[in-house]
């Protein structure tokens, strides 16, 4: 008994060694048990859309490092957090982009993170391997997807809440994706003889023409759209990102198509736009002779753009339905979304970046 008792006072004493004063433990995405100080006050992002997570919680001011991704200067820039945050191209630069971490340049700023979270664990730098190295505890995010993994982006949202002690916010973010779905969903759902719609141009890990789709794409999934993509065969295998086939699309013969304006990307004579305009398979296609191919904002632009895929959503379905939407306009909603997630209206800021295309028909006229 006596020995009992001598343990028990050596292990209550060993405590305070493993959890600081003023420190307190989460379970990240991994569900591993990372132990973070109680209060927190500065904080790097590592990965696609790690940043774009953090500044959904207006926590822009922990913020003391980016990745490269985030000081280059490109014509064109999809990423609404970063347009809304100019003051984040002129942070130190801590590493690569896609989570290729550099251990020495954290260690070497200034100021000294005291929390690393990153999203895709898988890539770049290992999460473990970068917290021994670095002293600083990483909390690693799952990214998910607001269409079929909507569970792993809520999940990941709670985990900032806790770690920031921001839970309100992460609540308040969580319901308003689920109103805004909802509300989509609702005016939609009852609609017989939809339109069949095909979307090209999605980015993946870079541009691509008019062939790249995707089959779950979620503005899509929010209004019910009859998305000819979206297969029986399509929904058995699982995938997201594809290629679809010209003859597909020409033997399914859409009658609305929309451009992902991140094709523009690829260059003039290049992107799906100029497919468009010039490929004989596209030009037999009734919805191109016709004026019927609408531009939408990027989806992916270092991973997916929460806030784009809401206001896209909007706008496909004042197209697809104009009866059930006739109240709302894309433009003044996109804004609204913006204004909640970023504290700032930047929907004018991405349309001019994208030759003022977004959210109209596409010009299919001469180049």
């Amino acid at each position: 008994m006596k020995t009992k008792l001598v343990l028990l006072c050596v292990s209550l004493f060993l405590i305070p060694a493993v959890f600081p004063a003023h420190a307190k433990t989460i379970l990240d995405s991994t569900g591993k048990t990372v132990v973070v100080p109680d209060q927190i006050s500065r904080i790097i992002c590592s990965g696609p859309g790690a940043l774009r997570l953090i500044t959904y919680f207006n926590a822009q001011d922990l913020v003391v490092a980016v990745d490269d991704m985030e000081t280059a200067r490109k014509r064109f820039d999809a990423r609404p957090y970063a347009i809304a945050n100019p003051q984040y191209k002129k942070l130190p630069v801590f590493g690569e982009f896609r989570g290729n971490d550099d251990p020495e340049k954290i260690l070497g700023l200034a100021a000294q993170p005291q929390v690393i979270f990153k999203t895709y664990a898988g890539m770049g730098y290992d999460p473990v391997e970068l917290s021994q190295k670095t002293g600083i505890p990483v909390v690693v995010l799952g990214y998910g997807n607001l269409a079929v993994q909507r569970d792993i982006i809520y999940n990941s949202l709670r985990i900032i809440g806790r770690v920031l002690n921001r839970e309100d916010r992460a609540e308040g973010l969580i319901g308003f994706f689920d109103k805004q779905i909802a509300e989509l969903n609702q005016r939609t759902a009852s609609v017989k003889n939809k339109k069949t719609c095909f979307i090209g141009g999605i980015a993946h890990k870079g541009p691509h023409g008019f062939q790249s789709t995707e089959p779950n794409y979620p503005p899509f999934e929010f209004v019910n759209a009859a998305n000819i993509a979206n297969t029986s065969d399509i929904k058995v295998k699982n995938l997201s990102h594809s290629s679809f086939s010209k003859e597909k699309l020409l033997e399914a013969n859409p009658e609305v198509l929309f451009l992902d304006l991140s094709t523009l990307q690829m260059g003039d004579g290049h992107s799906g736009l100029d497919e468009l305009k010039t490929d004989p398979v596209y030009q037999a296609l009734d919805a191109v002779a016709d004026g019927r191919v609408y531009g939408v904002l990027p989806y992916n632009w270092y991973t997916q753009n929460f806030g784009s895929i809401l206001a896209d959503a909007w706008y496909v379905g004042t197209v697809l339905y104009p009866e059930q939407f006739e109240d709302v306009d894309p433009v003044k909603k996109a804004d609204e979304i913006y204004e909640f997630l970023l504290s700032a209206k930047v929907y004018a800021a991405m349309d001019a970046l994208f030759r003022n295309k977004a959210f109209k028909p596409v010009d299919l006229g001469a180049q």
